[in-house]
């Protein structure tokens, strides 16, 4: 009878142990996609006049060849 208990008591720990791995598990998930969502969500603008400029030096180089 003391064996059946012990064997009860633990397989109630184990699957205590699973559940918390498990949520765990998804809680550390959750938070490593909340910090990486900041990196990716903001999007700089882009400087218009960084862009003219590049084509205007793509246009000078590429008329001197």
């Amino acid at each position: 009878m003391t064996a059946m208990l012990q064997f009860a008591a633990l397989v109630i720990t184990a699957m205590f142990a699973a559940a918390t791995a498990a949520g765990l598990h998804w809680l550390f998930l959750k938070a490593a996609f909340l910090m990486m969502r900041p990196a990716t969500a903001r999007r700089m603008p882009v400087r218009r006049e960084l862009v003219r400029g590049t084509a205007q030096l793509a246009r000078v180089y590429s008329a001197r060849r």
